[in-house]
């Protein structure tokens, strides 16, 4: 096939796998915000709901309504960045007990012990699913960041 022939039958093949791969409701989204980001005009959701599963963007350890790090290393950033994954937790109504899996970013993976000490803290066995890995220039400077996938009970 070539030309029109070819584009017509390749959109259409395309246009059914699309909806063959769109599960049933994932039309309904739900936004999820701690009020900690309004009027930063920044391009991100702080969460994101699609079929009971939430999708928490990246958070740092910045002092909440501001974007500025909070000062102590990476153990305050550990710290507040979880703080801050928490708010964002209360306002989906859900705690860390229902997170299914975290990625942290760290600047330095040599504060990997230093962020794990912190990072127990918040939640109990059996942990959820986690990756690490070294990143270079996290925002704002920052030395660790973490982003997580939270399942509706």
């Amino acid at each position: 096939m070539t030309g029109p022939v070819w584009r017509a039958a390749y959109g259409a093949v395309a246009g059914a796998m699309l909806l063959a791969a769109t599960p049933a409701g994932a039309s309904d989204v739900t936004y999820h915000s701690s009020g900690a980001f309004e009027g930063q005009n920044l391009p991100f959701t702080e969460a994101v709901e699609v079929d009971g599963l939430v999708f928490l963007s990246g958070q740092i350890g910045v002092k909440p309504g501001t974007l500025e790090l909070v000062e102590g290393g990476i153990a305050a950033e550990a710290r507040q960045t979880m703080d801050n994954i928490g708010a964002t937790l209360e306002a989906a109504d859900l705690t860390f007990a229902d997170i299914v899996k975290c990625t942290v970013m760290l600047a330095d993976m040599a504060d990997w012990p230093a962020f794990n000490a912190v990072y127990v803290e918040y939640f109990d066995a059996p942990y959820p699913a986690r990756s690490a890995f070294g990143a270079s220039g996290l925002a704002l400077g920052g030395h660790v960041e973490v982003e997580c996938i939270a399942a509706r009970p």
